[in-house]
């Protein structure tokens, strides 16, 4: 791997782990919001991204998360899942838009991962921890798709790596 894919992977990481620590109140409940998910979208532009994004996740985990154990196993679990059926499914897709919103759902229909865990770690009951970790990552993921799609207008985020 080159050095400036490195570079640019450990950059998106601390920002998913800056972004996670701002948001930690509601990054780690049956109710998420984490805004640091938008950085999923990265995937859709090059699958180098991948590594930055997992890594960010396997460290925001590691620091903020109230069940760490649980969070290392079912959040990096459902992150890697998540970005590589983006990456095979997406790979014949070329508009950018549409990638992010097969994206967007594959990462809302994988959060039933997340309520597993919850349900695990909490006792929490799994069809409505999955319905409002789902409705969250939704929403992060679905205003992540202007916000990704302009910065990449600026950035050229697949350029970049």
């Amino acid at each position: 791997m080159k050095l400036k894919t490195i570079a640019v992977n450990g950059v998106f990481a601390a920002l998913y782990i800056a972004v996670t620590y701002f948001i930690q109140p509601f990054g780690f409940s049956n109710i998420q919001f984490r805004l640091s998910e938008m950085f999923n979208h990265l995937v859709v532009f090059n699958k180098k991204y991948i590594f930055g994004i997992v890594l960010g996740v396997f460290l925001a985990n590691l620091f903020f998360s109230p069940m760490v154990a649980y969070d290392l196993i079912f959040g990096v679990g459902q992150t890697i899942i998540s970005l590589l059926i983006t990456i095979v499914t997406t790979k014949f897709i070329k508009a950018i838009i549409p990638r992010m919103i097969i994206n967007t759902i594959v990462f809302t229909i994988s959060m039933f991962l997340i309520a597993i865990e919850l349900k695990l770690a909490f006792g929490l009951p799994f069809p409505i921890t999955y319905l409002t970790t789902a409705i969250g990552e939704f929403l992060v993921m679905t205003i992540g798709i202007p916000l990704m799609y302009y910065l990449n207008k600026r950035i050229k985020f697949d350029k970049l790596i």
